[in-house]
């Protein structure tokens, strides 16, 4: 069973102890889980069940349990995937747009694992049974290269790589305005204060980030092309820090607010109102090998709804 064993911070003086939690385990526990847990008497106030409600003071000791995750059914399922690589070790994979990395609520089937497990056979043993060789994910309506382990050295390897930052990922964002032709954002990223199912640079407690861009092409003043780096690897950390610099990414209902919801003109509007996503794409992954040391760097090309808003937009602005 994990256990958490934490200190309320002097700044939480005084607030409810679910809001401090989540706060505190934030991305991983949203306050529904920890109301859950407080509930199941999973978590301790100075050694004693709390609940949710209980006012906190600095320094106080609260030890969370989480106890282990349900096992899931992971049946292998037939898919037509992209192999970008594949050795005995690893496998790099040019993941579909709409495509669910891993099981979860909601999302059992369909999943890149499921395939994963169909195209290389036995992954259970890697990386733990309700996650089988995945080091990394894309959100599920972003396309591109994702590396998975098919043996534990590679495993170990690649955890260790993305921890410390030594993968380099680069990512074609279609974003609306006219942006800079280079900059950065480098705000710490956490849960969003109000919106639990959301990612800000406005969290009490986020992690730091760190994102780069570069203009590659304008269309007019309506969208441009970016090739994004991102030094970090945080929850949605390219589509929020677009999104507060003021060039949200194309099709982005989570983070785009007034100018997604418009779109945009044209045939490019009806293309990307198909494509039902938001543009973007892990174009490349380049990392040593975990277990040969060879450089890898590969390039993922763009899937045919991503290709069609820019066909659409170069027509326009021609």
């Amino acid at each position: 069973m994990k256990q958490h064993s934490l200190e309320i911070p002097p700044q939480a003086d005084g607030r409810r102890l679910d809001a401090v939690l989540a706060d505190l385990l934030g991305p991983e526990l949203s306050r529904a889980q920890v109301q859950r847990l407080l509930k199941e008497g999973c978590i301790t106030l100075e050694g004693r069940p709390a609940r949710a409600s209980a006012k906190t003071r600095a320094g106080q000791e609260v030890l969370v349990r989480l106890p282990e995750p349900e096992p899931l059914e992971l049946a292998p399922e037939e898919q037509n995937l992209l192999v970008l690589y594949e050795d005995a070790d690893l496998i790099v994979v040019n993941k579909a747009p709409g495509v669910v990395v891993h099981p979860a609520a909601g999302h059992s089937e369909g999943t890149l694992v499921a395939g994963l497990l169909a195209h290389c056979g036995d992954l259970s043993g890697i990386g733990g049974k309700l996650r089988p060789g995945i080091v990394h994910r894309l959100d599920k309506d972003t396309s591109g290269a994702l590396v998975a382990a098919k043996s534990e050295a590679a495993h170990r390897g690649l955890v260790a790589a993305f921890a410390a930052g030594r993968v380099d990922k680069t990512y074609l964002a279609l974003v609306h305005g006219r942006p800079p032709l280079s900059g950065e954002a480098s705000g710490a990223i956490g849960r969003h204060p109000v919106d639990r199912k959301r990612m800000s640079t406005q969290a009490r407690h986020g992690k730091a980030a760190l994102t780069r861009w570069r203009v590659t092409r304008r269309f007019g003043h309506e969208a441009s092309l970016l090739r994004v780096t991102i030094a970090t690897g945080r929850t949605h950390q390219i589509r929020v820090h677009l999104s507060e610099a003021g060039f949200p990414v194309c099709g982005d209902r989570a983070y785009g607010g007034r100018r997604v919801r418009a779109g945009l003109p044209g045939q490019a509007g009806q293309a990307l109102k198909a494509a039902g996503r938001q543009m973007l794409h892990a174009t490349q992954l380049a990392f040593d090998h975990p277990v040969s040391g060879a450089r890898v760097a590969l390039t993922a090309p763009l899937p045919s709804d991503f290709r069609a808003v820019l066909r659409a937009l170069e027509d326009e602005y021609a």
